[in-house]
């Protein structure tokens, strides 16, 4: 069977990708452990809360060199919410920045709307070519999120969405995917998402 690793490096709200993950047809351990990590097929890479606090958390671990071989390595690799922005150069909170894992250049930075945070369902604009959103580019995904990236990372397939201003709403870079909303909590559009990450296990992903 299919191996993922959901890396534990103290995030809160786990368990429900946990389960998403399993749903979707992949045997899932929560762990920090780097030979369970490194022997696992697929390494997911959950994120709630302030980038400076995600950091912190992933440098505790480990979790930073771990992420940054799978990726070079071209290995699944999967980051949701925070997890996709620590991917980027650095995040900018409250005038604070902090340096990000830098899987690509750019920033995250506050979103650009009259309401903020982003919560709730809102649709995407997937390129035709995006095997993340194969079946489901019409459908709508659930966001919860303050702070967003803009800049897409050069040689990428970028996905974006609309909360004020447009935003990056996902990232395909071969085998690194990441997204800005919850897959485990966007009913079965997530559920149809995370199966076609797990079916680039076996399959490859298609250049980007």
């Amino acid at each position: 069977m299919t191996t993922v690793a959901v890396l534990d490096y103290g995030a809160g709200n786990v368990r429900s990708a946990v389960r998403a993950v399993a749903a979707a047809g992949a045997e899932v351990t929560l762990t920090a452990d780097h030979d369970v990590i490194n022997d696992s097929d697929g390494l997911l890479v959950p994120g709630v809360g302030a980038f400076s606090a995600v950091m912190r958390g992933l440098e505790n671990v480990g979790g930073v060199e771990l992420i940054r071989a799978r990726h070079e390595q071209g290995r699944p690799l999967l980051g949701i919410c925070v997890g996709l922005q620590v991917f980027f150069a650095r995040g900018e909170e409250h005038g604070v920045k902090t340096e990000g894992i830098g899987l690509w250049e750019g920033a995250v930075t506050g979103l650009n709307a009259p309401v903020v945070p982003h919560m709730g369902w809102s649709k995407i604009s997937a390129p035709e070519d995006s095997q993340m959103f194969a079946g489901i580019r019409d459908e709508r995904f659930y966001f919860v999120h303050s702070y967003a990236a803009t800049q897409a990372p050069a040689g990428t397939t970028v996905t974006t969405a609309r909360h004020g201003s447009d935003f990056i709403a996902a990232v395909e870079d071969g085998s690194t995917w990441a997204a800005q909303f919850h897959p485990e909590k966007s009913a079965e559009a997530g559920a149809r998402l995370l199966r076609n990450w797990l079916d680039t296990f076996s399959t490859g992903p298609l250049s980007s």
